[in-house]
């Protein structure tokens, strides 16, 4: 199960976090109550969902698109 952190103990025990992370811990970061970041182990990218890895493996065979350069005055036309 997720352990919830505030952003403040998680600045202040960051260090300690990431032992606990290296260890298996995962964390929900939050800011005034609210969810706002997970720190989990790197091995969670190995589970991910098989529709996030089609689609990643399409995007990766989309062509590469090089745009023109453009001018700040452009934004503002």
């Amino acid at each position: 199960m997720d352990r919830a952190i505030s952003a403040s103990d998680a600045n202040q025990r960051f260090s300690e976090m990431l032992r606990e992370v290296q260890e298996g811990e995962t964390f929900v970061v939050t800011s005034r109550g609210r969810p706002v970041a997970k720190v989990s182990p790197i091995d969670d990218l190995d589970r991910q969902d098989p529709a996030l890895d089609a689609l990643l493996d399409f995007v990766a065979t989309l062509p590469r698109r090089h745009g023109k350069a453009w001018r700040r005055e452009d934004l503002y036309e």
